[in-house]
């Protein structure tokens, strides 16, 4: 470690030149930027990163679940050596800079995850830790570590406040996930004041009842920081908590301790004063000691050394098979997969088809990974006979929505897996802030939820999804499938691989009829296709999921009064509304009347229909079939709200 004397001086430079990218932009939060820089200047010296390289596969993962610090996240990725210079630091908070308010992934190498809403990065981080342990278990063996790095996350009293953090601190406990080390800033201070008015447990005990190993330092001890993060490393079996207590705004002259730097700058005058306290120039801003600098870019040529050492571990003769272990992990070969062949005529849930597809990507991709919360037998997510978590690729999240989206989500960034996740549609909404930064990220995980619309029956409207659909529609970067059947359901799958994108697939609990085979599912992938067109038409209906069949047959029996109708199957809205207008005018001739069907409140239909035969209300307790007859989504209704539009 360090000399007490150059720890200090680092640990100013991160204060220092957050305040000035504070204080210019006239917006941010520096007081988690002073309180926590004498821990991050220690910690430093610990993490094993290459800022050459920031993808490298054995990097430690660090994680600021609390992202309004970004100031400080900033000021050090610069300072170590990452790609982010001295105008972007001079552009904080500006449109069109790559640094925004809240770190986004993408904008800055060093970045590994957009966090924002408190606790999202605590669950990000136990989602890292579970994904190096499966991918150790496939590529490490008792003589060599291919995949040996670290997760450390670094959170605040408003993390631990959000339930997301109570549920994936269990997880991470039960798990004895030991490659997971949390740094927690307790300085006791929220924007309203003392943490005091609002939240008195003991922190500590909790975490030892979460199967936690808990630890405490002095944060602005140089000595106790260090001491505990060494300690942290070295404790097997469990995750380490390190308890730093700190001081909000430590440094800030007349301001240590504030809630009020919570949130605002601080001034210059008193970001004068402390720089004159320091021994820094008071007058010159984003000043940073040659030492200084020179310290923190060592963690370039650290890096590289540790990059070249892994490197060279991974051309031993003996590695031979995990290395192939490795290689099919980063480059997933979806051209193997046997995809299940679905009979015409054949009565199938899409949950149950969905299971079938599910296992057949996992058969040929061995990154493929996921689980449910705690609805495995109901939404039928299980891969057979391939193991539970840590040893296996089923994972059991338990009744923990929230924080099984958010951990999806680290695993989609890990790198070598590709996650699903699974539940009830209605229970999306405890997933809602996950799948949200899901899409703002753009990671390649995928989101089953079943028991899609008022089929659910019995269980009533507090378990019928009506507006869901409408709100993932709504979400930018999102594709949100509802298969028409099984056939339809594996065309969609095919789709989704490619995208690159997070995908929703929402599946029937009911049965539905397998349709004939001879559609052209070229067109799936533009999001809605013709399934049955007819010469002359006067009228498209447009539907998804289970209300293509009853859409089809009141086609039928409009022909019987010699009412030629144009049946689309629109399995994903968004791909629909991307194509151009040639596509479209393909899909819906402009010469017709258009009717939606969808048992949903589906009103972003209107964008395309003259009307929608649509959910307007909650459902209802009973029967599938006797609540779909209850609010019109029958064969007979279908035709004669079509009739209506002629």
């Amino acid at each position: 470690m360090e000399d007490r004397q150059m720890l200090a001086k680092m640990a100013n430079t991160i204060r220092f030149l957050s305040a000035d990218m504070i204080q210019k932009a006239n917006s941010g939060h520096p007081g988690v930027c002073f309180g926590l820089a004498d821990v991050l200047s220690v910690f430093s010296y610990h993490v094993k990163h290459n800022p050459n390289n920031p993808k490298w596969l054995n990097r430690d993962r660090v994680v600021f679940s609390g992202g309004h610090a970004s100031a400080m996240i900033y000021s050090w990725l610069y300072l170590c050596g990452y790609d982010i210079s001295m105008e972007d630091l001079k552009n904080f908070r500006q449109l069109g800079s790559k640094t925004p308010g809240h770190p986004e992934f993408g904008e800055i190498p060093g970045v590994e995850i957009t966090t924002g809403p408190l606790g999202q990065g605590v669950a990000n981080s136990v989602g890292f830790a579970m994904a190096e342990k499966y991918v150790q278990n496939l590529v490490n063996s008792e003589t060599a570590k291919l995949i040996d790095h670290k997760i450390y996350c670094f959170c605040g009293d408003g993390d631990l406040e959000e339930g997301i953090s109570y549920e994936a601190c269990a997880l991470a406990g039960r798990f004895a996930l030991d490659n997971l080390i949390l740094i927690y800033d307790s300085n006791h201070i929220t924007i309203e004041g003392d943490t005091s008015i609002a939240w008195n447990e003991d922190v500590k005990k909790r975490f030892l009842a979460q199967n936690w190993e808990v630890l405490e330092c002095r944060g602005h001890d140089y000595e106790d920081i260090d001491k505990k993060i060494s300690l942290a490393k070295e404790i097997k079996g469990k995750p380490v908590l390190i308890i730093a207590h700190t001081v909000i705004a430590k440094g800030a002259v007349g301001m240590e301790g504030d809630p009020h730097t919570h949130g605002a700058p601080l001034g210059e005058e008193v970001i004068e004063k402390s720089k004159e306290a320091a021994g820094f120039p008071a007058k010159e801003k984003f000043y940073v000691p040659e030492d200084v600098l020179i310290r923190f870019r060592c963690a370039k040529e650290k890096g590289e050394l540790y990059e070249r050492e892994w490197k060279k571990l991974l051309k031993e003769a003996p590695l031979i098979e995990q290395n192939e272990a490795l290689r099919a992990l980063q480059n997933p070969d979806f051209s193997k997969i046997s995809w299940p062949i679905f009979k015409e005529g054949e009565e199938i849930a899409t949950r149950e088809s969905n299971h079938k597809i599910l296992n057949a990507i996992a058969r040929a991709v061995p990154g493929f990974i996921g689980g449910s919360a705690d609805l495995a037998p109901s939404n039928k997510s299980y891969l057979e006979n391939m193991g539970d978590f840590p040893n296996g690729r089923n994972f059991h999240f338990g009744i923990r929505e929230h924080t099984m989206g958010a951990i999806c989500n680290a695993m989609a960034l890990y790198g070598l897996v590709i996650p699903y996740c699974a539940t009830f549609f209605v229970f999306s909404d405890y997933m809602k802030p996950s799948v949200r930064l899901a899409a703002l990220m753009k990671t390649k995980n995928y989101f089953i939820w079943t028991h899609d619309s008022i089929g659910v029956g019995e269980d009533g409207p507090t378990h019928q999804p009506i507006e869901h659909l409408s709100q993932f529609r709504a979400l930018p970067n999102f594709y949100t499938f509802r298969p028409a059947d099984a056939s339809e359901n594996v065309e969609c799958w095919r789709v989704a691989l490619e995208l690159n994108k997070p995908c929703g697939f929402v599946l029937s609990r009911q049965k539905l009829k397998t349709l004939k085979p001879k559609r052209d599912f070229g067109e799936v992938r533009k999001g809605a296709y013709i399934v049955k067109k007819r010469e002359n038409a006067k009228i498209t209906i447009i539907a998804s999921g289970s209300e293509v069949m009853p859409s089809l047959m009141a086609g039928c029996h409009l022909e019987n009064e010699n009412i030629a109708a144009n049946i689309v199957s629109a399995p994903c809205f968004e791909l629909f509304c991307e194509q151009d207008e040639e596509y479209k005018r393909k899909v819906i001739d402009p010469n017709t009347k258009v009717l939606a069907v969808e048992a949903a409140s589906a009103n972003e239909w209107y964008k395309y229909a003259d009307d929608v035969l649509c959910m307007e209300s909650f459902g209802a307790s009973g029967k599938a079939s006797d609540l779909f007859k209850h609010f019109g989504f029958t064969i007979e209704n279908i035709k004669e709200r079509a009739k209506r539009l002629l």
